[in-house]
């Protein structure tokens, strides 16, 4: 016979078994990780702001023959069950580019979720925690879906409408039961929100030509599809060396940013997708994806089937994807203070504009970045969805 898997109760309903004991068990059968895959997609049905993911991308980031993580890593997924139902889940994860950087014992959480009772989430906790002592660490942050590269962070504020593409969402309650277990927020993120209405473009062209004076030798240009591997390596090269002070960061290894590139690949526009080079030479980069999660939003169950796609295909034609996600940017520390952030943020927008995206969220934005957080609040665009990292010792 074939092997089943008890599955989440739906959203809105009291959650199965409540004052009964919760079990948690780690994932080993392949009934197993079908039920661990299904969690959100029951948790979250009916749920007018969630976007599920692709299932086929979420296999492929568990799976430790696809994903480039797993040559440095470690993960262990667990599943709470109660009165015959999984009510959640839980990942515990070592990342092993994180503690040869730090090496501070830190461990991560991902991939948590679970109904509306604390009883559950403290045992989905408890067995994450005791996974990550085992193996000798001494703290844990998340969460991180498997690392800070990934899709990673908690929503804390704007519940009121869907994530943009590669970001989380997540219920209100989970930064209450985080809290009640021992963790406290280590980090805040902000997603800063711009609309040309608003926008200040005389002011960001203003500044574009005073770089350009400055540095009469740089140019923009966009990312090579005949040359796609390097162009995508050697951004994530700036983007490390770029983000090497900053908290959190962990370098991508070149095969995690080719996996990272194969996985976008259908979503990244050239014209969306900007080196700044200074004599032939990369300095900068900025990438921005289209917010294709309008058009997730219809496939049900992150399933690619033909009625899904066919609805997705209609979003997409209908116009209502007019806005874009800027999800990464570079900038090498010798050319920090030259404005390229500004110049990189002006050109996609010129570009966007070009071929129709109105809007653009740029996220994540640290909260310790002040001189970021205030350029973009100078070119008119506002503080919108806020995230969060949390830790606590072990």
């Amino acid at each position: 016979m074939p092997e089943t898997a008890a599955r989440p109760a739906p959203t809105g309903a009291t959650p199965p078994g409540r004052g009964l004991p919760v079990t948690v068990r780690p994932v080993r059968s392949p009934a197993d990780r079908a039920a661990f895959l299904d969690v959100p997609y029951d948790l979250y049905a009916g749920d007018p702001y969630f976007v599920p993911p692709l299932r086929f991308d979420q296999k492929q980031i568990l799976d430790p023959k696809k994903n480039p993580f797993f040559e440095h890593g470690a993960m262990e997924l667990f599943l709470a069950d109660r009165g015959g139902a999984v009510v959640g889940r839980v990942a515990a994860i070592e990342n092993g580019q994180h503690l040869a950087k730090y090496a501070d014992g830190n461990g991560f959480f991902g991939f948590f979720d679970t109904v509306e009772d604390y009883a559950v989430a403290e045992a989905l906790l408890d067995a994450a925690a005791g996974w990550l002592r085992a193996r000798g660490l001494t703290g844990v942050r998340g969460p991180a879906n498997p690392t800070m590269n990934d899709v990673a962070g908690l929503l804390v504020a704007r519940f009121d409408r869907p994530p943009s593409i590669l970001l989380p969402y997540n219920y209100p309650y989970y930064q209450d039961f985080l809290e009640r277990w021992g963790f406290r927020r280590a980090m805040t993120m902000w997603a800063f929100y711009v609309h040309e209405a608003y926008m200040d473009t005389e002011r960001m062209a203003r500044g574009a030509a005073i770089v350009e004076r400055r540095h009469p030798g740089i140019r923009i240009r966009p990312l090579d599809p005949e040359r796609f591997e390097e162009d995508v390596v050697t951004a994530m090269r700036i983007y490390n060396e770029a983000w090497a002070a900053n908290w959190g960061h962990v370098p991508y290894t070149d095969r995690e940013a080719i996996h990272l590139a194969k996985e976008l690949k259908p979503v990244i526009e050239e014209d969306l997708f900007l080196f700044a080079e200074l004599d032939g030479e990369p300095i900068a980069f900025a990438t921005s994806i289209p917010n294709y999660n309008r058009a997730l939003k219809e496939l049900p169950r992150g399933r690619l089937r033909p009625a899904g796609i066919a609805r997705a295909f209609a979003a997409v034609k209908s116009g209502s994807i007019y806005e874009v996600r800027m999800a990464l940017m570079g900038v090498i520390p010798a050319y920090r203070n030259a404005g390229l952030d500004s110049f990189l943020i002006h050109h996609t927008i010129v570009n966007g504009r070009g071929v129709g995206y109105q809007a653009a969220e740029l996220s994540w934005v640290l909260d310790t970045n002040k001189p970021m957080i205030n350029g973009l609040e100078k070119l008119g665009a506002t503080r919108d969805k806020e995230y969060a990292m949390f830790e606590a010792e072990l």
